[in-house]
């Protein structure tokens, strides 16, 4: 092999590990015996166990964000918001140990991560709510909120899918939209919360 060809291989070898026994129970000695290397080679690439997990998860990363970014380019918005759901649906079905790997909270430190992933995939929908609330006379300073809870509601979702896979990713995508298209295609410009009073007496003290 070369070096970069190595340096691949030990990724995907690394990632598997990772997925199946997470960061602080993952070593070196498995992934180098898993990738047929001595632990010199995967030292010699990545410095280190830590190295090598911050490659693997950078990578998830740059893959997520490219599959939701060529999402975003649909034209019609109610087809993107099916599509960005999908996109995030394949993602996990194609390649759920890179998935575990984002989602798995450890103790590593690392600037990546699947938090890190979602700001990310929350700004871009941010950017394309301002312009789609300006066009319907919302307030666009509404759009952060907003886009933290269809960014929110898909990436939960995923998650969710991951272990169940049922019903098919094209059926979830579906009502995805269902949920939150009818919903953004009916949104008042200045909803009124609930108050107390207008609650059942047994809301009100759970409210409290």
């Amino acid at each position: 092999m070369t070096a970069a060809e190595r340096r691949n291989q030990l990724v995907d070898t690394a990632r598997s590990v990772f997925a199946d026994r997470g960061y602080e129970a993952a070593t070196i000695e498995e992934i180098a015996a898993n990738a047929g290397v001595s632990k010199p080679v995967v030292y010699e690439h990545f410095g280190g166990k830590e190295g090598l997990y911050a490659v693997v998860v950078d990578r998830e990363m740059e893959m997520v964000l490219e599959v939701f970014s060529r999402a975003m380019l649909e034209d019609r918005s109610k087809t993107r918001i099916e599509q960005i759901a999908l996109a995030l649906l394949t993602y996990v079905e194609e390649r759920s140990d890179g998935f575990r790997i984002l989602t798995r909270n450890s103790s590593v430190e690392h600037s990546g991560g699947y938090s890190t992933l979602l700001n990310d995939l929350v700004g871009q929908v941010e950017n394309h709510l301002e312009g789609e609330f300006e066009q319907k006379l919302l307030d666009p300073e509404l759009a952060p909120l907003y886009a933290q809870a269809l960014v929110g509601m898909v990436a939960m979702t995923a998650q969710w899918w991951l272990e169940v896979r049922t019903p098919p990713k094209e059926v979830v995508a579906a009502h995805i939209v269902n949920l939150s298209w009818y919903g953004l295609t009916g949104l008042k410009d200045n909803p009124v919360a609930i108050e107390p009073s207008a609650l059942p007496s047994d809301q009100v003290s759970a409210a409290r």
